[in-house]
C-alpha cells in the first residue's frame, strides 16, 4: 500500500508501514492547509480548519491504492475538501438545523460569494441554485445559525459614553416577581383565616411588632396573641398541605 523506504533497519512490516504512513501525511500538510486556505474567510479559526484538513488527509493515506494508477494528490483532494465541508455542515453550526436546510445554506452561501459586484437578489440566487425563492429564504434564515454571537461582542455606547455588550442589554432576574407569586400564595392561604387573625399576621409580620404591641392595639393579651398567632400559621399551613399540587 505504501512505497518501502530504504534503510529499514529491521523494522518489522507493521513499523516500516507506520513510518510510510507518517512519512506520507508530512509529505502533504502542505496540500491540506492549501485547500484549508479556501475557507479562510467562512469564520472559522484557520489553525481550526488544518486540523480538519490534516484529518482529511490522514484519512486520504489511509484508504489510498497506489494500484490504482491514480495521482495521491488527485485523490486526497475531494477526501480532504469533503471532511471540511462535514465540519461546517455537521459541526460549524451554533444551534441545530436539519442536514438538508444546511446544505441549502451553504449551497446558497457559495452562490453569493460567487455573484459579482452588488449582492444577488433572492430571484437571482433561486435561478443560480435550483430553489425556489421560499427556498432561497429559508435558506438565508437558517445560514444565521451558523454563527452565534458571543455575549460579549459589543453593540454601542452607553449614555455614559462605556461600550456596551450584549449582556448588558440582558434583563435581570426580577427578585418582585418571586415576592409577587409569594403574595399571591399568602392572600389564597389566609382566605381561611377570620379578619382579626389577618390584621395580627400582618401586624406581626410586615409591621414587626411585638406580641404585646399587637396586644395592645387589638385590646386583647400577649399570651392569646401568642395563641392567635400559633393556631393561624398551623390552619394555614393545613391549607398549603391539603391544595392540591399543580
Amino acid at each position: 500500500m505504501y512505497p518501502r523506504g530504504d534503510g529499514s533497519g529491521g523494522l518489522t512490516a507493521a513499523e516500516s508501514a507506520a513510518r510510510a504512513r507518517r512519512a506520507m501525511v508530512e509529505r502533504h500538510l502542505g496540500l491540506a492547509r492549501h485547500l484549508a486556505l479556501r475557507y479562510a474567510d467562512s469564520g472559522e479559526p484557520f489553525e481550526d480548519l488544518v486540523q480538519v484538513a490534516s484529518i482529511g488527509l490522514v484519512k486520504a493515506v489511509d484508504r489510498f491504492d497506489p494500484e490504482r494508477g491514480v495521482a495521491f494528490s488527485t485523490f486526497a483532494v475531494p477526501t480532504i475538501l469533503g471532511e471540511l465541508r462535514r465540519h461546517f455542515r455537521d459541526r460549524g453550526w451554533a444551534i441545530h438545523v436539519p442536514r438538508d436546510l444546511k446544505e441549502a445554506a451553504l449551497r446558497v452561501d457559495r452562490a453569493i460569494a460567487a455573484h459579482p459586484g452588488r449582492p444577488p437578489t433572492p430571484a437571482e440566487l433561486a435561478k443560480a441554485t435550483g430553489f425556489t425563492v421560499e427556498e432561497v429564504l429559508d435558506a438565508m434564515e437558517a445560514g444565521g445559525a451558523h454563527r452565534a454571537l458571543s455575549l460579549d461582542a459589543p453593540t454601542g455606547n452607553d449614555d455614559d459614553g462605556a461600550p456596551s455588550t450584549i449582556v448588558d442589554q440582558l434583563g435581570d432576574e426580577d427578585d418582585e416577581l418571586s415576592r409577587a407569586r409569594d403574595r399571591a400564595t399568602i392572600a389564597r392561604l389566609s382566605s381561611v383565616l377570620d379578619e382579626r387573625e389577618r390584621e395580627i399576621l400582618r401586624l406581626r409580620f410586615e409591621e414587626d411588632l411585638t406580641q404585646t404591641e399587637i396586644g395592645e392595639r387589638v385590646g386583647v393579651s400577649q399570651m392569646h396573641v401568642s395563641r392567635l398567632i400559633r393556631s393561624a400559621l398551623t390552619r394555614m399551613r393545613t391549607e398549603a398541605q391539603d391544595a392540591p399540587r399543580a
